[in-house]
């Protein structure tokens, strides 16, 4: 596995090893003690899927401690642009947004750690979305910011008037309302 640090502590783009033949292809897509030997330790103890189509936009969603997730977030169908904030108090990079594009073709993978806020665009007609977690689901933690907060000014990727939105998610507050206990551990 390749890990290309992204420029914001913590944040992370894993490129898997892929074997391909005329059978296919094999890869690892989590390797326990590659990510050990990286001093990254994780305990996954929670996996999901999730399946949407063209335009929809998931996000940008957290928990607040102690119930924050650490997520590697990988795509099994389709193409994604897939999005982290920073939203540690006191980091550097507060606030800053990192975005990529994940598929099934580029397999890459992106550690989105404690401290951050996770959404995804569909850019294609279907994706098929999956991320390992370190903690599980609670509802009482789960938080968010608004998709479309002009501090952030992220670029979803989606035409005009052809985004699927949660009314959960419009109602969001910007980042600078967002509640969040998160702190750059130094």
């Amino acid at each position: 596995m390749n890990f290309i640090d992204t420029g914001i502590s913590g944040l992370l783009v894993i490129e898997p090893k892929i074997y391909e033949d005329n059978r296919g292809y094999f890869f690892e897509s989590f390797n326990q003690k590659e990510f050990l030997d990286r001093s990254i330790e994780l305990n996954f103890i929670q996996d999901n899927q999730s399946k949407s189509s063209y335009g929809v936009i998931r996000g940008l969603h957290y928990q607040i401690e102690p119930y924050a997730q650490t997520k590697l977030v990988r795509v099994l169908q389709g193409r994604i642009f897939d999005v982290a904030v920073d939203i540690r108090k006191g980091s550097p990079t507060y606030g800053e947004v990192f975005g990529l594009e994940l598929s099934c073709e580029n397999k890459k993978q992106l550690l989105v750690p404690k401290g951050f806020a996770h959404g995804f665009s569909v850019l294609s007609e279907i994706a098929i979305v999956f991320y390992k977690c370190d903690s599980l689901y609670c509802p009482s933690a789960e938080r968010g910011i608004n998709i479309f907060d002009e501090q952030l000014g992220i670029d979803w990727g989606i035409e005009k008037g052809k985004a699927i939105i949660s009314e959960k998610d419009t109602k969001s507050p910007g980042l600078k309302d967002a509640d969040s206990n998160f702190y750059l551990k130094k």
